[in-house]
């Protein structure tokens, strides 16, 4: 665990006081530095900020957000958080994992899902970290659940503190406002040019949201490339631009940051690389998996950064990139998951989940032909 001062607070000392937070994860992240000629690549440089290592258990974006997420919890006297996702969401696990360290008892309530061996692998993780795994029929059904959990606590004398999907709300952005302030500091330390374009998958908006604020609060005028990999509501521009200007608020309230007029300004969203849908493979993010596997030894995932990744390789095989500076932000976890954790017995979960390891998995899937 490191214990070093977020970038932020160096920057803003008064944010320090106003803005709790918990050292969860390994900062700063590394950056790869590869020349695009070496790789066969159409483009000057092509840079890698390895968040799949943000943490000792557990990395990937998640672990940025819950610092404070987790954080705020606490402050406010919870025991425990609620969370929603999907049944194979990375943010829930990572969620139930972080909560576990900090001594706060995690709910997840989890809605359905196309199958597929990481979705098997998250389940069983999730019941080992200790999260209560609910089951959901639908997004609705999560939310009024979320609420009687809050009241019932609420009659025990106790608090549950809400966190949103994937961690993005106004609270969880500052993990990537941080994220920005801490790689303006690496470029400068290392003397490596700031990248004229940042690649990354668009979920529930979050990481981009909080990441686009970092940067510019910190000088850097990279600009974003967010390719949408969930459903048009949720990584919509108004979310997006929503998610920025709550953040502004945040930032301005709590140590008087002032933020430029544009604040609001949302960049354009690739929406080409969805394929059949979230959390569905397509043929674009398996061939991107692999070749970033294969020139860079890079893991990534098929349903966010495999699509992320693909939309970068379009545009360097169109020959958008030539002679640019480009980065690819990888969100994807790479830490193993516990054997112990794997090699339990999935019929101790809830029965609605059960589904998930007697039926097939979907067409595409990387390891169907492997362990679950």
């Amino acid at each position: 665990m490191n214990l070093s001062r977020p970038a932020l607070f160096d920057v803003f000392p008064d944010a320090a006081s106003a803005i709790p937070h918990l050292d969860l994860g390994r900062f700063p992240t590394p950056i790869e530095v590869h020349a695009g000629s070496e790789l066969g690549l159409d483009c000057a440089q092509l840079l890698i900020k390895r968040d799949d290592l943000s943490g000792a258990r557990y990395g990937g974006n998640k672990i940025r957000k819950l610092e404070f997420l987790l954080a705020a919890a606490r402050a406010q006297g919870a025991s425990g958080v609620i969370t929603f996702g999907v049944a194979g969401s990375n943010h829930a696990l990572a969620t139930g994992i972080c909560a576990r360290e900090c001594g706060l008892e995690s709910y997840s309530l989890l809605t359905r899902q196309a199958n597929a061996s990481y979705v098997r692998r998250n389940l069983l993780a999730g019941m080992w970290s200790g999260a209560n795994l609910l089951a959901c029929e639908s997004e609705a059904a999560a939310l009024s659940l979320s609420q009687r959990l809050v009241e019932q606590a609420g009659v025990r004398g106790d608090a549950l503190y809400v966190i949103a999907g994937g961690g993005s709300s106004s609270v969880g952005c500052l993990g990537f406002v941080n994220a920005g302030f801490e790689l303006a500091a690496q470029l400068r330390s290392s003397g490596i040019e700031p990248p004229e374009l940042i690649y990354l998958p668009l979920g529930t908006v979050g990481t981009a949201a909080g990441l686009q604020l970092g940067l510019r609060l910190a000088g850097l005028r990279s600009r974003l490339v967010p390719v949408r990999v969930v459903r048009e509501d949720i990584g919509s521009p108004a979310r997006y631009r929503s998610l920025l200007r709550a953040t502004g608020d945040l930032l301005r309230a709590a140590c008087g940051i002032e933020l430029s007029a544009d604040l609001d300004e949302v960049p354009p969203i690739r929406q080409e690389f969805i394929g059949p849908g979230y959390a569905r493979f397509s043929p674009e993010a398996i061939d991107a998996m692999n070749q970033a596997k294969r020139c860079l030894g890079l893991s990534l995932d098929p349903t966010y950064t495999g699509k992320a990744f693909a939309a970068l390789l379009a545009d360097l095989r169109a020959g958008a990139l030539h002679r640019r500076r480009v980065m690819f932000w990888n969100t994807y976890n790479s830490r193993p998951l516990a054997d112990a954790a794997l090699a339990a017995d999935y019929r101790r979960l809830p029965t609605p989940f059960h589904w998930y390891f007697e039926q097939p998995v979907q067409a595409l899937d990387p390891d169907a032909d492997g362990p679950d």
